[in-house]
């Protein structure tokens, strides 16, 4: 996401330098390394290259600021059993200079984001992803933070937390959309409430946090949405990425109910109206808001028959 954006939203304001600064005072063995920005570094955190081989994470608002504690936390413990690479934290930095929440160092990884032209299967993609996704929805959960402000709820139900919220952004949408349709995917989760057993979930499937090597999935990043819950919400880049035939292979590789598909729904059109309403900004390679909505209106009929 471009640095103006954030800041124009009100994120907290980091740049090179009080990165250097906290650096030197808090992890002086990496002080000589060179700090650079990049130019696209996502919505909730500020990334910073450290030297070649690092980076550096800062939560870019309040509401982000648990993920780095959690992340160094667990992502030891799930990374050794996915079947693509996650990043490793190196260290946890501590509030210093003015900014006022946990950071993170972690290894660099040197892939780049999923984009269209650098995969030239995209149903193998998605089979890589489906792959990827079932293996951490079937880690062992003990001890694992359920859903929670942390993670703005993934794994929650989805109804209940923002059921009200997608209803709001509809209703600003009528005339636009299929209004019918898309109320009747809210009801729909709501008949199908999650009752199977809670699994640790990504809560972050976006783009930006799957990398490329050689045509091919190679690393998942930014875990600092996971929980352990419903896995429905790691299933909405079925309708933000993929399409035709490598939409339909994700859907049968995930290989789960037509329930948790229900909720799946509810979690990509509340996401889309809320932008669409907002007019909030959305990532490139993702198809706009309203084709999503359109998507999910569109299978949400399918599966009624």
């Amino acid at each position: 996401m471009r640095r103006i954006d954030k800041l124009k939203a009100g994120k907290f304001a980091v740049d090179a330098d009080l990165v250097r600064r906290l650096i030197a005072s808090q992890f002086p063995a990496f002080a000589g390394h060179a700090v650079r920005e990049i130019a696209d570094d996502g919505w909730d955190n500020w990334t910073f290259r450290l030297g070649e081989h690092l980076k550096v994470r800062l939560p870019s608002a309040e509401g982000y600021a648990g993920q780095p504690v959690k992340e160094y936390r667990w992502l030891p413990v799930l990374a050794p059993q996915l079947p693509v690479r996650a990043p490793a934290p190196v260290a946890l930095g501590e509030p210093e200079h003015g900014y006022p929440w946990h950071w993170t160092i972690y290894e660099w990884i040197e892939d780049v984001p999923v984009r269209r032209e650098v995969v030239p299967d995209l149903i193998a993609f998605a089979t890589d992803l489906a792959a990827f996704l079932k293996a951490l929805h079937g880690l062992d959960v003990s001890g694992g933070p359920a859903p929670g402000a942390h993670n703005f709820f993934r794994g929650d139900d989805v109804i209940r937390v923002y059921g009200e919220e997608a209803r709001r952004s509809l209703a600003q949408l009528a005339g636009r959309i299929d209004l019918a349709g898309a109320l009747s995917i809210l009801d729909a989760a709501e008949r199908a409430p999650f009752s199977g057993r809670p699994c640790w979930l990504h809560g972050d499937i976006a783009v930006g946090n799957l990398l490329v090597g050689d045509g091919r999935l190679s690393a998942v990043i930014d875990f600092g949405s996971a929980a352990v819950g419903d896995p429905a919400c790691d299933l909405v880049i079925t309708w933000l990425f993929f399409e035709g035939e490598s939409r339909r292979t994700f859907r049968e590789a995930m290989m789960v109910d037509e329930g948790c598909w229900a909720r799946a729904r509810a979690w990509a059109l509340w996401k889309a109206a809320l932008v669409l309403a907002s007019e909030a900004p959305t990532h490139p390679q993702e198809f706009p808001p309203a084709e999503v909505i359109e998507a999910v209106v569109r299978e949400h009929r399918a599966a009624l028959g």
